[in-house]
């Protein structure tokens, strides 16, 4: 089964890798800064407020004198609700930052993202990019707010508490402290040894979600080839791996605490033996015992967040790493500053310097080869299209059809050579002004979640229905979508999931016709549409191509007789060039796959008839 897998992480803590946080925190520097003071002062309150138990015994319960107890309860009420509204504040402002920085970082992501190149969306797993925009930015937002907090309200109460225990008695406070070097050292080794645990079930949860996604996207063809069982029994191992890997971390749990619970009753036996001497020679000291033993009880709890939150750091910064790595990922193909400076780029376009596209294009001298491949497509590739031609490229399934229209469309950059649009490298303009004219209709379209109408208006947004129902009237569509539930706004669930592909192509066509493109790249647009109404939108397709630039992606042949430029590749290479006539006569390549195709069906005729 395939799924999306973590990778192990176990490099030490690093400043430099949480650097790179830094400027994120830093739009949010007013609401991060008013978390950690309103949280000082609440730990400052948590360290104080023992010293009003031991001034209540000293003063009221020792003696039994009520006294100004009425005052002691008012400045006593009080602190409680200063404390109060500081947790208030604390937590409101870090909760700002932890939203605000998660929300930062995954919009840099997606705005990222949407500027990297076909090459890393064809090597790299969509689990991957979810993981990094969800997933990540989620626990740096959470470690940047409330694993500060953690740390920092538990490192000023740990000194904090040393340092009123040695004011109110050196030996006592001596005492605690012998106690704090083995609950430091205990809780490092299981913390180290929790985290491995937690670290482990988070990637055979990873695992495990890919599995069960699998077995529920894959349910229909599990049940034609009868695989239930084998299925049943891959998801057993799974989980019971998740089982065994969470039941060790409940035992380290079950071992780890009472350890600690130890520890900690210890150090109150030994305040309460050696402060209740000093009580029975000094009564006075009963408000001063009183302090040690809240003192007892609550620093180790401190003490072992300091080295959760620590080890919860190190986890995080594989986090960090990984988002890093995103941002730091190059696009192959990038726009000069110069170009940027014209024309704009995807969120900032600059309309109005572009040029109208006529639509000639010429391959001069172009070299090719794939980023991470080593042998070359294309070699010293010349081809002139002038504007309003139709060009064909055929080839049996993964000849390399489409490298000619993804270099075309500069989805792709020579290795060497030019290609020029309008008699200009198309490199001296702007990725967003080639894309804006070109309509792509691919085999298996992306449709968005929504309606029919939302989806064919993505060609053009500012569309009216008057547009959108001609549009589909142009591909013949509107048969089609008239049959569905609710027409143009039937709701096509994700990805279009409630369309068959032939639907799901239909809407695609009318969705670049509408946006009115220079250049029309149809890549087995018509392949799952049934014969009847490919026929119509064939004649359809003459109308909308013409005096526009064209590439038709076919398989099958009967498609493109009518181009003017028939391409025919095979591995990745170009065979033939010619119109459709020409080839046949050449008796080649073209002319085999022809006859191929077409002879069971309608004889030798249709050879000699073309």
């Amino acid at each position: 089964m395939a799924y999306y897998e973590e990778e192990d992480y176990k490099k030490p803590f690093s400043i430099k890798v949480w650097g790179n946080v830094v400027p994120f925190v830093k739009l949010y520097k007013k609401a991060f800064a008013m978390a950690m003071s309103f949280l000082i002062l609440v730990s400052l309150i948590d360290i104080i407020y023992p010293f009003f138990q031991r001034y209540a015994i000293n003063n009221f319960i020792i003696p039994k004198s009520t006294e100004g107890i009425g005052k002691f309860a008012l400045v006593n009420t009080s602190v409680l609700l200063a404390q109060a509204l500081a947790v208030i504040i604390f937590i409101r402002n870090a909760m700002t930052v932890e939203l605000n920085v998660s929300k930062s970082i995954r919009k840099s992501l997606f705005v990222h993202l949407q500027k990297l190149s076909f090459t890393y969306y064809n090597k790299t797993p969509v689990g991957y990019m979810m993981a990094r925009v969800m997933s990540d930015t989620g626990r740096i937002g959470q470690m940047v707010s409330w694993g500060l907090i953690d740390l920092l309200w538990a490192v000023i109460y740990v000194i904090g508490v040393f340092i009123a225990m040695l004011f109110l008695n050196v030996k006592l406070a001596l005492l605690v402290m012998t106690i704090i070097p083995f609950i430091s050292v205990i809780t490092m080794y299981f913390q180290k040894k929790i985290l491995n645990v937690n670290r482990k079930i988070r990637k055979i949860n990873s695992t495990m979600t890919g599995a069960f996604n699998e077995g529920i996207t894959g349910a229909r063809t599990s049940k034609t080839l009868v695989i239930e069982d084998n299925n049943l029994k891959d998801f057993s191992q799974v989980t019971d791996k998740f089982y065994s890997s969470t039941m060790r971390a409940t035992v380290l749990n079950a071992v780890f605490i009472p350890i600690i619970l130890c520890f900690s009753a210890t150090s109150l036996t030994m305040v309460l033996t050696y402060g209740g001497y000093i009580v029975m020679k000094n009564p006075s000291e009963l408000g001063t015992l009183s302090v040690f033993i809240t003192y007892a009880v609550s620093i180790f709890e401190p003490i072992q967040q300091i080295a959760r939150v620590f080890a919860d750091f190190v986890s995080t910064q594989a986090n960090i790493e990984r988002v890093t790595g995103l941002l730091e990922t190059e696009p192959d193909i990038t726009d000069t500053p110069e170009v940027i400076e014209k024309y704009g780029d995807n969120f900032n376009p600059k309309k109005e310097n572009w040029e109208p596209l006529v639509g000639d294009i010429e391959f001069k001298n172009v070299t090719f080869k794939y980023p991470d491949g080593d042998e070359y497509i294309l070699t010293d590739f010349n081809l002139k299209i002038p504007a309003g031609t139709t060009v064909a490229i055929v080839g049996e399934t993964g000849a390399g059809k489409s490298t000619l229209v993804n270099l075309a469309c500069r989805f792709f950059e020579p290795t060497s050579g030019e290609i020029l649009i309008d008699g200009r490298d198309y490199r001296e303009r702007s990725q967003l002004w080639l894309h804006n004219n070109i309509g792509y209709v691919l085999q298996s379209p992306h449709l968005f979640s929504g309606t029919v109408r939302e989806n064919i208006r993505y060609g053009k947004f500012d569309a009216t229905d008057e547009e959108i129902e001609a549009a589909i009237k142009i591909v013949a569509a509107d048969s089609v979508i008239n049959s569905l539930e609710n027409g143009l706004d039937t709701n096509i669930g994700e990805g279009g999931d409630r369309l068959s592909t032939g639907e799901k192509q239909l809407i695609s066509f009318a969705r670049a016709v509408i946006s009115d493109p220079r250049i029309f790249v149809l890549d087995e647009a018509t392949s799952s549409i049934d014969t009847q109404t490919e026929q119509m939108i064939q004649e359809a397709i003459m109308h909308i191509l013409k005096n526009r630039t064209s590439f038709l992606i076919a398989h099958r042949l009967s498609t493109i007789k009518k181009a003017d430029i028939i391409l025919v590749v095979k591995n990745g290479k170009i065979m033939e060039r010619g119109n459709h006539s020409e080839l046949l006569k050449q008796k080649g390549y073209y002319y085999s796959l022809y006859k191929k195709q077409f002879e069971d069906e309608t004889g030798a005729a249709v050879l000699n008839n073309a």
